[in-house]
Order: structure tokens, then sequence, then C-alpha cells
């Protein structure tokens, strides 16, 4: 069993939040609701949050996965945003967004997320 990491469902997106140094708090939670919320109200629709790793010294690595490029425009504006709202330095929010292309996910509900996570690494491929 594995408890540096949880799942966590806020709308939807589908979320795996990571630990190194033990299980994900409630402040993890937290910083999940903001950066949704950021994403909902700043990206196209087919962004979606995948995985949020905290560092060391609450640093913030936080993956988005799309299929419209234009999303990775706004990751350097949502980095100093959530930084400002979270009360942390602008270095300690990193926001990558990987695009893929529409070929490669299945859009409906539940699998378009499931397909993000395992084209961005943070889950195995079903067998």
């Amino acid at each position: 069993m594995e408890f540096s990491s949880d799942w966590l469902t806020l709308g939807r997106h589908r979320v795996r939040l990571r630990s190194p140094k033990g299980f994900p708090t409630e402040t993890m939670r937290t910083v999940a609701e903001v950066v949704r919320l950021a994403i909902d109200n700043n990206m196209s629709a087919r962004a979606r949050l995948v995985e949020i790793v905290v560092q060391q010294e609450q640093t913030y690595d936080i993956a988005v996965g799309t299929t419209v490029v234009e999303d990775s425009v706004c990751a350097p504006q949502l980095e100093a945003a959530m930084s400002v709202v979270l009360g942390l330095p602008t270095e300690q929010v990193n926001v990558t967004v990987t695009t893929v292309s529409q070929e490669e996910v299945d859009l409906h509900f539940g699998v378009y997320e499931r397909m993000l996570a395992e084209k961005l690494g943070v889950v195995p491929p079903i067998q």
C-alpha cells in the first residue's frame, strides 16, 4: 500500500496528490482546489488537473494535461497568481502543461482523465 499519494475528484478533474514525505495533507487538498479553480477559469474546457507533487520546503509541481495547444500559454500567469493566493514565492509553484493530440485520447468523461494521466506518466497503462 502506498501512503505517499492520494486520489481526489474535484468536478471533472481526477487528481493524484503526492507527497514523498508522507500522506498528503489538508493543505494539499486546499492547493488542489485553488489550482482547479484557476484551470477552470483560465484554460480551455479540455484542460485537466492531473497531479500535484509537493517537494521539500512547500514547492508544488503541478501537472496539467490538455488537447488544446493554447492552454500552455496560461502556465506562467497561473504560477504567479497561485503563488500570490497561496502566499508562496513564485519559484515554489511550477505548472507544467502537457499537450497531447486529440487522436491519442478518448474524449468520454472518465476515460479522458485516465488517458491523460497515462500520457503524463502519472499512472501506468491498463494492461
